[in-house]
């Protein structure tokens, strides 16, 4: 496949799946389960850049709650268990899976944006000034 062969992607699935600062790929670029650092502690990169906004939710929905969910729907039409079943089965499973994606998910989509240089079209110089740093 020429995706996996290509650096670059390779470097953002590193980086990002393992929560790594997508400059340097030494320290976390997390201060917490889902918030970001300030800065890389090894680089000291600006993680300010990094908006990832909702795309997490976003693909742990799509990616990781809906294929649960069909487990839970096969199990109910399968075996036709009691509803506690489903409390100790389907639950646990679609909440550790959808929380446990989180992260991934973000490292994955900051990491891209750092090393796709990423910025929302004709908007870097309002950033700027919010940001208060210099405009390009």
């Amino acid at each position: 496949m020429a995706l996996l062969d290509n650096p670059k992607f390779r470097w953002i699935l590193r980086c990002g799946w393992k929560g790594l600062c997508p400059r340097c790929g030494k320290a976390s670029m997390f201060d917490g389960w889902l918030k970001l650092a300030q800065r890389c502690p090894a680089c000291d990169l600006d993680l300010g850049f990094a908006r990832a906004d909702d795309g997490p939710a976003f693909f742990a929905l799509c990616l990781t709650a809906f294929p649960l969910t069909f487990f839970a729907v096969w199990l109910e039409v399968a075996f036709s268990p009691p509803w506690w079943v489903h409390l100790l089965t389907s639950v646990p499973i679609l909440a550790v899976g959808c929380l446990g994606s989180l992260r991934p998910f973000k490292g994955w989509l900051v990491a891209s944006q750092y090393v796709n240089k990423a910025t929302e079209a004709g908007t870097e110089g309002l950033w700027a000034r919010m940001e208060k740093r210099e405009e390009p």
